[in-house]
């Protein structure tokens, strides 16, 4: 048998029980059962907590902004309510409002917005809703990362060694970071999501990542007080999920690594945690209950935890007070639905199962990984990307894969929010074997439009020191090489893209004969060769494409004779219509494809060919000769620093006429709560600063123009 942590008046202490779970017992508590919620989110997590809350006999009631009025959350169920503008999700005295007005009984707040804001808990405790989630207090006492360690402390849980007090002043923060010594990292007090927090290396950067922290933390929390934390160099994130009631219980739901992240955010998250010995798996289970239960804690939580692994040692980093993004990597391992169980701790009922049942569950259903599917390019730091999805297939689901998505095909993926399309779980009897199923499921994963990070979650998956369980927090960065070498685009890649577009015009030529004559595009009553000049696909405005050029000719229905690089190559080749898939046959073998090619009526030209190719994702663009690219309009931006990204003009740090050498700041930009700072890519002589503070720019506006003459 083993001990479940009960919660009693100032002191965490334990008591041994047995295998049999606790059964309800009327007089613990006035049970009371939940028929309305307001779901006050948006997303994939909207529609998860909504498909639970239906499931189980309760009317849901859903909330949208302008921008999100065909989202799928908005539409799913027939109760939705519109806030108006971008930022209302934020509004809580409107949603609290919303509720008593439709007399409903609970908000389930998912996770980011108001999910750990313990003003918007309390106050729907006063208005008398329930608040899906742990109490006011314990929210209040975790958001605050310096008084968070303070009760950890005292709590018997370790923590990092850092400076967490109220004095602000930079140089005292400085000072502060001298004495705990270099690397050091600054989190806000208030932060999240890897948002308001700067690893620094020396004294030298210290003031400027102590601004740019301070400033985005402003942007997203509306407050900058800063802790300065010592830098573990080899780290691990490990965190324990965690799910407390109202009668004392606490269980530990094991643990989760996700330690493979870009820009502190995760990407891949797995359990159990690889290479983590048991004892060390039993002693963070037990800190995490400790954790939930010195603050009181009711409800699912995650104690997050940075495992060193240069020493073997752990300490608490912070608590995440909601559901996590990552649950259903939780769920897959234990064969629980935490939302149930978030409705069933709101109700007042007790934990179904003890801590050795939820650990017998672990032991037998093995292995379970998730990858975040999002619409950034991993080429650009991981910058986010907008745009319409213009195709999706996704792997087929099972009861080993599973996909929590927010968007359908035709959906736009907005600059308003997060970037998340959706989060890709599986699960297996081992890591090995989970390892294999992601692979194979991300090879079958096809998004055309934004840019997404699929390509770059399939080569970690199938990193060497990946499959080790080798990992860290530092993992992309140190292996940089591995995971962003460039891949030579294969001959048949631009081939099958090449005779696709010519099937388009031919297609185009049927529906809608040309008033020009016939040779003007390339066709006559005889068989006419068609050039098309190809080039890779990049989100950075200041990149030139390379193009290569393929000649193609239709010599017979199915015939083709291409030439690329001054080799000329016969193929036969058959394409479907109905889903856009082209099945050729070369010399030595055969290839399929399937091609998105956009806009589907060339007018004049396409710009965009999307191909899925051998598992793989290859971006690409059909480059005008010059004197077309002119006649369309293509303004030359020679000499010019663009926007990256649709964005809102932050700061602007030079002015016109000053002297900038390669790498110095020129402008701040935020885009989807993310702070950018735009550096010159030369040196060089500001001619003018085109955009001033709070503009709001469309990706490829020129910010910076250099004088004439200068590299820019």
């Amino acid at each position: 048998m083993r001990s479940i942590i009960r919660r009693r008046p100032g002191r965490v202490s334990t008591r041994t029980i047995n295998k049999t779970p606790r059964r309800w017992n009327a007089t613990e508590a006035t049970y009371q059962p939940l028929r309305s919620i307001l779901i006050a989110n948006r997303g994939e997590i909207a529609l998860r907590v909504g498909r639970t809350a239906s499931a189980q006999g309760i009317r849901t009631t859903t909330l949208y902004t302008d921008p999100d009025r065909n989202s799928q959350h908005a539409l799913s169920s027939p109760f939705a309510i519109n806030l108006g503008s971008t930022d209302q999700y934020l509004n809580g005295a409107q949603i609290i409002e919303l509720a008593k007005e439709h007399s409903i009984q609970a908000i389930h707040p998912g996770y980011g917005f108001l999910s750990e804001n313990a003003g918007f808990a309390k106050a729907c405790t006063e208005a008398g809703i329930n608040f899906i989630g742990p109490p006011w207090k314990a929210i209040e006492a975790m958001g605050d990362k310096a008084r968070s360690k303070e009760i950890m402390i005292n709590a018997g849980v370790p923590c990092i060694p850092g400076y967490h007090g109220t004095e602000q002043n930079p140089k005292e923060l400085e000072k502060e970071a001298e004495q705990i010594g270099y690397p050091v990292l600054l989190k806000a007090v208030k932060g999240g999501g890897g948002k308001g927090m700067r690893i620094v290396q020396s004294a030298s950067e210290f003031q400027s990542q102590l601004d740019s922290a301070k400033s985005e933390a402003r942007s997203s929390f509306g407050d900058d007080i800063m802790l300065v934390e010592k830098y573990i160099t080899t780290p691990r994130h490990i965190e324990v999920q965690v799910f407390a009631d109202k009668h004392g219980n606490c269980l530990a739901l094991g643990e989760r690594d996700c330690s493979i992240q870009r820009r502190h955010q995760k990407i891949l998250e797995e359990s159990p945690a690889p290479n983590l010995p048991e004892e060390i798996r039993q002693d963070l289970w037990e800190k995490a209950r400790q954790a939930a239960l010195a603050v009181g804690y009711e409800g699912a939580g995650t104690v997050e935890f940075i495992f060193d692994n240069d020493s073997g040692e752990f300490f608490f980093m912070e608590m995440n007070t909601r559901l996590q993004v990552e649950h259903p990597v939780t769920e897959m391992v234990t064969g629980l639905d935490l939302v149930a169980w978030q409705i069933l701790v709101a109700e007042g009922k007790p934990l179904p199962l003890t801590q050795d049942e939820v650990e017998a569950r672990i032991r037998e259903r093995g292995h379970a990984i998730e990858a975040r599917i999002y619409a950034e390019d991993p080429s650009m730091n991981f910058l986010p990307s907008t745009g319409k999805l213009l195709h999706l297939r996704t792997p087929a689901e099972s009861e080993s894969v599973r996909i929590d998505a927010g968007f359908v095909q035709g959906d736009e993926v907005s600059s308003h929010y997060d970037p998340m399309i959706a989060k890709l779980i599986v699960s297996c009897h081992d890591r090995k074997a989970a390892l294999q199923k992601m692979e194979h499921a991300l090879e079958e994963y096809e998004i055309a439009g934004p840019i997404t990070n699929i390509d770059f979650v399939r080569r970690v998956v199938k990193s060497e020191d990946f499959i080790k369980g080798e990992v860290e927090t530092g993992y992309i960065g140190k292996h940089n090489e591995e995971l962003f070498g460039e891949e030579v685009v294969q001959p048949e890649v631009w081939m099958q893209a090449a005779v696709g577009l010519y099937e388009a015009e031919l297609s185009k030529r049927r529906a809608n004969p040309p008033s020009l004559p016939l040779q003007t595009v390339g066709f006559g009553n005889a068989p006419q060769p068609r050039q098309f000049h190809l080039a890779e696909l990049s989100s950075d405005p200041q990149i030139t494409p390379t193009p290569v050029s393929v000649l193609v000719l239709k010599t017979a229905p199915e015939t083709y004779q291409l030439t690329l690089d001054g080799n000329t190559h016969t193929i036969t080749s058959t394409y479907s219509q109905d889903d856009n898939t082209l099945r050729s046959f070369y010399r030595h073998s055969r290839v399929e494809t399937r091609l998105i090619i956009f806009p589907p009526s060339i007018s004049p030209i396409p710009t965009q060919v999307t191909l899925f190719q051998h598992g793989r994702i290859h971006r690409l663009q059909l480059v005008p000769p010059p004197f077309l690219a002119k006649a369309l309009g293509q303004k030359d931006v020679a000499n010019s620093v663009l926007a990256p990204m649709p964005c809102k003009v932050l700061r602007v740090e030079v002015e016109s006429g000053a002297e900038v050498k390669k790498g110095q700041a020129l402008v701040v930009v935020e885009s989807m709560k993310m702070e950018m700072v735009i550096r010159s890519p030369s040196d060089g002589k500001v001619s003018r600063v085109v955009h001033g503070v709070g503009e709001i720019c469309k990706a490829g506006t020129v910010l910076v123009e250099f004088e004439e003459g200068e590299e820019a």
